[in-house]
């Protein structure tokens, strides 16, 4: 029964977070999936774009955590082939015509 009530309150928090475009730290926290000690050094480090209205509490835009969470994008092996195999065949019509 505990574990219905707290999967419905996060449900119910991620529906809010959903819905905003400027979140709270706890927001940020849970909307990232990440440690709110990594999250502080994020910010301390100048990692990932935040707003300190005051000098207090730290809000985050979302559309700047996704920035963040994809700026390292890895690719697949079958992208990295297809990419490999279009160069070699770009470069064997270059060749040919040349």
């Amino acid at each position: 029964m505990k574990k219905n009530v707290e999967q419905l309150e996060f449900s119910q928090v991620m529906q809010l977070i959903a819905q905003k475009e400027i979140l709270s730290f706890k927001e940020a926290l849970i909307y990232l999936d990440v440690s709110q000690s990594f999250l502080y050094k994020l910010t301390s480090k100048k990692a990932i774009e935040f707003t300190k209205p005051n000098g207090g509490k730290i809000y985050f835009k979302k559309s700047d955590l996704d920035n963040w969470m994809l700026q390292v994008k890895t690719t697949s092996a079958r992208a990295l082939e297809e990419s490999v195999f279009n160069h070699l065949n770009k470069n064997g019509n270059e060749k040919r015509t040349n």
